[in-house]
């Protein structure tokens, strides 16, 4: 793996890129106080934005390590952050990367989490060079699943009881795909 840190990514409707502290106000806005958008998350929904802000300040040192990749979800007609999907875990010994995701409530069942998780496996798999990217969600919750099958993630299994987020101790169905499943990727631009 050849990791290169959080890159801009684009795409029709999107801007995928790091965080900035300006960000904390539209993220706890758009997504992050949100307990219907973090009900399945690990993280509980934030109470203020100097909450966010707090988190972004944080982010903004881990950025300088070339393993994170945390990315806004940026819709370029509104011109700020609506979501966030990153590089949750990254496991060297295989080459693999787990994604995870999110976004606001407003923005459900357009295709945007699609799109930008279709672009953040073109970077990983073309150039970060990860030969497994993997996924996972509630069984609950299978609108992200949709998002996992669409973006040509197959279904491996369910760790029953394997989790824990905002409702408690869960099982996961989980998902994958290889380098090799893979068309080859789009162009970025």
């Amino acid at each position: 793996m050849n990791n290169l840190g959080t890159q801009p990514l684009q795409t029709e409707r999107l801007l995928l890129r790091r965080f900035q502290p300006e960000d904390a106000q539209a993220m706890f806005d758009n997504w992050a106080s949100d307990p219907e958008v973090t009900k399945f998350l690990t993280w509980p929904p934030y109470q203020s934005p100097e909450d966010v802000r707090r988190y972004l300040t944080n982010l903004a040192g881990e950025y300088r390590q070339e393993e994170r990749y945390t990315w806004a979800i940026v819709l370029r007609e509104l011109g700020q952050p609506i979501g966030s999907i990153s590089v949750a875990h990254q496991d060297l010994r295989v080459n693999s990367a787990e994604v995870g995701y999110c976004v606001g409530r407003a923005w459900w069942g357009q295709g945007i989490m699609t799109e930008a998780f279709s672009a953040v496996l073109d970077f990983l798999f073309d150039r970060v060079g990860v030969n497994r990217v993997t996924a996972q969600h509630d069984p609950e919750n299978p609108a992200s699943g949709r998002v996992m099958a669409k973006c040509g993630l197959r279904k491996e299994g369910v760790l029953r009881q394997s989790v824990r987020c905002n409702l408690g101790v869960r099982d996961v169905v989980c998902w994958g795909i290889l380098r090799s499943d893979r068309p080859v990727g789009k162009q970025l631009v």
